[in-house]
């Protein structure tokens, strides 16, 4: 996987931060799902999932509506995945070959983990008229997963590090927020599935980008130093 320097910033540069956001989100996420898994916590997220399913309902308009459809459509497998492919092909062309395997392995990891979790939790939507399709069990959205877990690998790979990656990252986050929020405005998933799947598609891209940064730090230490000129 070797190729200049110049084409190929790094993954994630400030080791100490990275590893420490990582561990928070990665912490974050685990907590969700134990919580959830347990009866006695999920009694109580279920209430506070209740009231705010309830505010979501009341607010709603022909507006809001339309937008949180818009944001229903773009978290769709019709719309995901060819944009994946296309980021992930135009990496290979450019054989920025790490930044093509973390991208890769965030997405094929995030949507094994999202069936696979779907059918453990097996969590029944909301008793309410979605406006949208929906299938399969509620625990945790796919839409909040592959919408977050799509544009943080997204700002990994295109984005060198900087502040202007923070903007990026923090833009990211916003979309990704409102993608989980529109699925509850819709009455497809809880607020508890939305909040869940957000943390896990995050988690799921920066832990991915910090394996495969590890990786290529382990690659060039070994690599043999260039000849003198």
């Amino acid at each position: 996987m070797s190729t200049p320097t110049s084409r190929e910033h790094a993954l994630l540069n400030n080791t100490k931060l990275d590893l420490a956001t990582a561990a928070a989100l990665t912490a974050a996420t685990a907590v969700t799902f134990v919580l959830v898994g347990i009866g006695s916590a999920l009694h109580h997220i279920q209430k506070v999932d209740d009231s705010f399913l309830r505010v979501m309902l009341s607010h709603r308009s022909g507006a809001l509506t339309a937008i949180a459809k818009v944001f229903n459509v773009l978290g769709t497998t019709p719309v995901t995945w060819p944009v994946r492919i296309l980021l992930a092909g135009f990496l290979a062309f450019r054989r920025r070959w790490w930044h093509f395997a973390a991208f890769v392995a965030a997405m094929v990891i995030s949507e094994a983990l999202i069936g696979t979790l779907k059918h453990v939790y097996g969590r029944a939507r909301p008793p309410v008229h979605p406006l949208v399709r929906i299938s399969g069990a509620s625990f945790p959205s796919g839409h909040a997963v592959a919408t977050s877990v799509t544009v943080a690998a997204v700002v990994i790979a295109f984005v060198p590090s900087g502040w202007h990656r923070w903007l990026w990252g923090l833009g990211a986050g916003v979309f990704s927020f409102v993608m989980a929020l529109s699925r509850v405005y819709l009455g497809a998933h809880w607020l508890s599935d939305a909040v869940a799947g957000t943390l896990l598609g995050t988690t799921v891209a920066l832990d991915s980008a910090l394996v495969v940064q590890w990786i290529r730090s382990r690659a060039s230490a070994r690599a043999p130093a260039p000849a003198p000129t």
